[in-house]
Protein backbone atom coordinates (compact mmCIF):
# COMPACT_ATOMS: atom_id res chain seq x y z
CA UNK A 1 0.00 0.00 0.00
CA UNK A 2 2.73 2.92 0.72
CA UNK A 3 4.93 1.85 -2.36
CA UNK A 4 1.62 0.88 -4.93
CA UNK A 5 0.56 4.44 -6.53
CA UNK A 6 -2.86 3.03 -6.90
CA UNK A 7 -3.23 1.45 -3.58
CA UNK A 8 -1.99 4.28 -1.54
CA UNK A 9 -3.97 6.75 -3.62
CA UNK A 10 -7.15 4.50 -2.43
CA UNK A 11 -6.88 4.41 1.04
CA UNK A 12 -5.92 7.98 1.34
CA UNK A 13 -8.57 8.72 -1.03
CA UNK A 14 -6.34 11.28 -3.46
CA UNK A 15 -3.59 11.18 -6.50
CA UNK A 16 -0.70 9.72 -5.03
CA UNK A 17 2.50 8.68 -7.66
CA UNK A 18 5.45 6.95 -6.03
CA UNK A 19 8.58 5.50 -7.46
CA UNK A 20 9.61 1.80 -5.98
CA UNK A 21 13.24 2.55 -7.28
CA UNK A 22 15.63 4.12 -4.32
CA UNK A 23 16.12 7.73 -5.52
CA UNK A 24 12.94 7.93 -6.90
CA UNK A 25 10.06 10.50 -6.32
CA UNK A 26 7.22 10.47 -4.52
CA UNK A 27 3.87 12.21 -4.38
CA UNK A 28 1.06 12.16 -2.08
CA UNK A 29 -2.46 13.92 -1.52
CA UNK A 30 -2.72 15.36 -4.75
CA UNK A 31 1.37 16.45 -4.78
CA UNK A 32 0.44 18.13 -0.88
CA UNK A 33 3.67 15.71 0.47
CA UNK A 34 6.33 15.58 -2.14
CA UNK A 35 10.12 13.43 -1.72
CA UNK A 36 12.11 10.66 -2.66
CA UNK A 37 13.21 7.13 -1.72
CA UNK A 38 16.09 7.00 0.07
CA UNK A 39 16.12 2.87 1.07
CA UNK A 40 14.76 0.50 0.30
CA UNK A 41 14.77 -3.07 1.45
CA UNK A 42 11.43 -5.33 0.52
CA UNK A 43 8.97 -6.23 3.08
CA UNK A 44 11.59 -5.17 5.74
CA UNK A 45 12.26 -1.43 5.62
CA UNK A 46 11.36 1.84 3.54
CA UNK A 47 12.91 5.40 4.45
CA UNK A 48 12.03 8.40 2.32
CA UNK A 49 12.53 12.12 2.31
CA UNK A 50 9.41 13.62 3.04
CA UNK A 51 8.38 17.39 2.65
CA UNK A 52 4.75 19.44 3.20
CA UNK A 53 4.56 21.82 -0.05
CA UNK A 54 3.83 24.25 2.41
CA UNK A 55 6.99 24.03 4.42
CA UNK A 56 10.08 26.32 4.50
CA UNK A 57 12.39 25.84 1.20
CA UNK A 58 15.09 22.88 2.09
CA UNK A 59 13.12 22.07 5.22
CA UNK A 60 12.64 18.03 4.94
CA UNK A 61 11.61 14.69 6.90
CA UNK A 62 13.07 11.66 7.12
CA UNK A 63 10.06 9.07 7.56
CA UNK A 64 11.26 5.02 8.05
CA UNK A 65 8.97 2.47 8.02
CA UNK A 66 9.95 -0.99 9.42
CA UNK A 67 8.17 -4.11 8.78
CA UNK A 68 8.66 -7.12 11.48
CA UNK A 69 6.50 -10.28 11.62
CA UNK A 70 3.79 -10.35 14.35
CA UNK A 71 2.10 -13.87 14.59
CA UNK A 72 -0.18 -14.24 11.56
CA UNK A 73 0.54 -10.44 10.37
CA UNK A 74 3.10 -7.57 10.47
CA UNK A 75 3.76 -5.20 12.37
CA UNK A 76 4.77 -1.36 11.20
CA UNK A 77 7.29 0.53 12.84
CA UNK A 78 6.68 4.41 12.07
CA UNK A 79 9.18 7.08 12.67
CA UNK A 80 9.59 10.48 11.49
CA UNK A 81 12.16 12.65 12.28
CA UNK A 82 13.56 16.62 11.38
CA UNK A 83 9.59 17.77 11.77
CA UNK A 84 9.85 21.65 11.43
CA UNK A 85 9.36 23.37 14.87
CA UNK A 86 5.94 23.60 15.89
CA UNK A 87 4.39 21.42 13.45
CA UNK A 88 4.54 18.19 15.84
CA UNK A 89 0.96 17.93 16.93
CA UNK A 90 -0.61 18.74 13.47
CA UNK A 91 1.68 16.22 11.32
CA UNK A 92 1.23 13.76 14.39
CA UNK A 93 -2.66 14.44 13.99
CA UNK A 94 -2.23 13.95 10.33
CA UNK A 95 -0.91 10.58 9.88
CA UNK A 96 -3.58 9.23 12.70
CA UNK A 97 -6.20 10.40 10.37
CA UNK A 98 -4.76 10.16 7.11
CA UNK A 99 -3.07 7.08 6.95
CA UNK A 100 -2.95 5.03 10.01
CA UNK A 101 -7.16 4.85 10.31
CA UNK A 102 -7.37 4.93 6.47
CA UNK A 103 -4.74 1.87 6.23
CA UNK A 104 -6.60 0.02 8.77
CA UNK A 105 -10.27 0.66 7.47
CA UNK A 106 -9.02 -0.28 3.88
CA UNK A 107 -7.17 -3.52 5.22
CA UNK A 108 -10.19 -4.48 6.97
CA UNK A 109 -12.54 -4.06 3.90
CA UNK A 110 -10.15 -6.72 2.48
CA UNK A 111 -10.70 -9.69 4.92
Amino acid sequence: MLMDSEKHSFFTDDKASISRKVGGKILAYGGYIEGKNLEIIPDKKIVQQWRAIDWDDGICSIVTFEFKASGRGCKLIFTQEGVPEGQFKAISKGWKEHYWDRMKKALESRQ
